[in-house]
């Protein structure tokens, strides 16, 4: 699908380095509802393309609402978005979803650190329309620091159901969170972003409550891998072509390079956009988008950054 061209309709500083963008669409149309807890490829100025999370309402089909924090040891796609001011003409993509709401959970419960909260404050929209039974859990190092606090505290809709955490050590979080976690039960799904620490203590503390399917994850950065023992390997697609995989090459970049067209965007284990079936064979997964009962499941794997544990694998292009 072409990406979209959107201007930015308002810029609002939320917290130092961390501003919001609302954006509508350049040709004056409505947006299509998305899912809660979707995320879009946005392209800035400058070419370079990264994922945001919807945080606005999923229903909301007059603009959508990023939020950008400025990451100064970053490839530079947040440097260009805080340089853009009101008016100027971005691109988006289509919106995909690895946050999912779960449809039998009894109850929810959102946890979010830092800039986390984007993805989870969509959720809560959701949830609210919806009538489930939720609460949201925000942790950050400062009010000042926090994004939408302001927006939380007033939304008459759910401010009942926020808990802002403000300067609360690493150490003592697992104690707060324990307190949560007592008035879940089997049936309740946990959903959580933040920095990697951050969600390591709360899958650490969930999951042996409520099992570590229901802890649903969104990661904004790629895991550390150790590539020193990688094999080569075999894919076959399911159209009969055939391709050897090296040590040091991704299955997604022999793909590209044979002229088959996949569908990619960060390259790094992250958006998801690469995912495919597994058809045969069993993968070795190394992304941060499939959940672990996707990973368990093995009929499905990242192609940008996943191998293979067995000679070969036959995979299916979504």
């Amino acid at each position: 699908m072409p990406n979209t061209v959107v201007r930015v309709a308002e810029v609002v500083e939320e917290a130092p380095g961390i501003r919001a963008l609302r954006l509508v669409r350049a040709d004056g149309l409505p947006f299509d509802p998305h899912p809660a807890g979707a995320h879009v490829d946005v392209t800035g100025p400058t070419g370079i393309l990264r994922q945001y999370s919807l945080c606005g309402r999923p229903d909301d089909t007059s603009s959508l609402l990023i939020a950008v924090k400025r990451e100064p040891d970053s490839r530079g796609g947040s440097e260009a978005l805080h340089a853009v001011a009101e008016n100027d003409k971005l691109e988006v993509g289509e919106s995909r979803n690895l946050l999912s709401l779960a449809p039998g959970a009894d109850r929810h419960v959102l946890i979010a650190g830092g800039i986390g909260i984007t993805p989870l404050l969509s959720l809560a929209y959701q949830l609210h329309a919806d009538g489930a039974e939720f609460e949201l859990h925000y942790f950050a190092s400062s009010r000042e620091s926090a994004a939408f606090v302001s927006l939380l505290e007033e939304q008459a809709a759910f401010r009942d159901r926020v808990l802002l955490y403000f300067g609360v050590p690493r150490g003592e979080q697992p104690a707060v969170l324990t307190e949560v976690a007592a008035g879940l039960g089997s049936a309740g799904h946990v959903y959580t972003c933040g920095p990697e620490g951050f969600m390591e203590q709360v899958t650490g503390v969930f999951a042996p409550v409520v099992g570590e399917p229901q802890v649903h994850v969104e990661h904004f950065t790629a895991a550390e891998v150790d590539t020193s023992g990688d094999q080569p390997f075999t894919v076959e697609l399911d159209t009969g072509e055939v391709f050897e995989i090296p040590a040091d090459r991704s299955i997604l970049s022999v793909l590209t390079d044979n002229g088959i067209e996949v569908f990619k965007s960060c390259e790094e284990g992250i958006c998801g956009s690469c995912v495919s079936g597994v058809l045969e064979g069993t993968p070795e997964h190394r992304d941060q988008c499939l959940s672990a009962s996707d990973k368990a499941s093995g009929d499905q794997m990242a192609l940008c950054v996943s191998r293979a544990r067995s000679e070969k694998l036959v995979i299916e292009l979504y």
